[in-house]
């Protein structure tokens, strides 16, 4: 990884020792809104995609026909954790970010909402990490899941398209990779049981737990510069979640756009490394980046619209 990710990975440290929380009293519905607005999203608040629909353009992908030319089908989220919608606002200062690249390359822009509703209306679910990524792999949200917050096991009720989409052999492998031990590497993970589900079955899906993003990355692009990469991977950079909470969820925050700009730094390295491969002309990639949830203050899980929006940065025309 570069000098520049590595400097922004140490920063993200900082606040935790000494636990700096920068206040922003202009970090108001309108100031949002008029952030929103200033972004070329294809549509608006009201018009906001459902964030379990994300699992639909899924699998959309992967039950169409191959395009003319193609052989393969393969799809990569890149999940940048607790990163608020009007984030965007940042790359124009960030011309080697991944949403900046995907966006010159003709990708789509879209809002997405997430706790169960859209907003006005008061949440339904937590804007959590649990609950919104689940929702985002499982195309359900928590009254069907009962991934109502963090620290829930997921039953096997409601798999995600990691286990599905290889257990039916529409494909052949799938990843996981993440530095959140919340999600399958605690007592009481997400994914607990849907992990030891895979392994018994011997099911091709890797359940990958790195001690940081940069090495989350790693380990993502390792799979891709492999010759039979992961035919869908998934892969979560916690640049923004940290700086939100140590320092607080506003795009007025230095060291929160400092947290989006590591993000979006190992994102672009992410697309690079699958346009590089040899066999990238000949296999039909779906590329998207989203978010779980946003953030207000110093934390999330509320009804206030800074959580609410999410955001989709994607390949193809949703």
């Amino acid at each position: 990884m570069s000098v520049i990710s590595k400097f922004l990975s140490v920063i993200m440290m900082i606040p935790a020792l000494f636990g700096i929380y920068l206040e922003d009293a202009n970090d108001t519905e309108a100031v949002y809104k008029e952030n929103i607005a200033s972004i070329s999203f294809e549509n608006n608040i009201e018009t906001a995609i459902a964030q379990v629909d994300l699992y639909d353009l899924i699998l959309e992908h992967y039950n169409s026909p191959l395009p003319e030319g193609k052989t393969e089908k393969k799809a990569i989220v890149i999940g940048y954790d607790g990163c608020r919608a009007d984030a965007l606002t940042y790359i124009a200062d960030s011309p080697f970010g991944g949403i900046n690249k995907m966006l010159k390359d003709g990708a789509s822009c879209n809002l997405i909402y997430c706790g169960g509703v859209n907003y006005p209306a008061v949440n339904t679910q937590k804007t959590s990490t649990a609950p919104g990524w689940c929702s985002v792999l499982t195309g359900e949200w928590a009254d069907k899941t009962g991934i109502t917050g963090n620290g829930i096991t997921k039953s096997l009720e409601y798999k995600t398209l990691l286990t599905t989409l290889t257990e039916n052999q529409t494909i052949d492998s799938a990843s996981f990779t993440t530095s959140w031990d919340g999600h399958f590497s605690t007592e009481d993970g997400t994914y607990n049981l849907e992990k030891a589900y895979c392994e018994k079955n011997n099911l091709n899906v890797s359940f990958n737990y790195c001690l940081e993003d940069i090495a989350s990355a790693s380990t993502v692009i390792k799979d891709i510069k492999s010759e039979d990469c992961s035919d869908f991977i998934f892969a979560i950079y916690e640049g923004t979640d940290h700086a939100g909470h140590a320092f607080g969820f506003s795009v007025h925050n230095p060291i929160y756009k400092a947290g989006f700009m590591l993000n979006d730094i190992l994102a672009y390295n992410t697309v690079k490394a699958i346009e590089k491969r040899d066999t990238y002309e000949t296999e039909d990639w779906l590329i998207i980046i989203t978010s779980d949830h946003g953030g207000f203050g110093a934390g999330h899980g509320g009804p206030t619209i800074q959580e609410r929006m999410t955001f989709i940065i994607c390949n193809k025309e949703i």
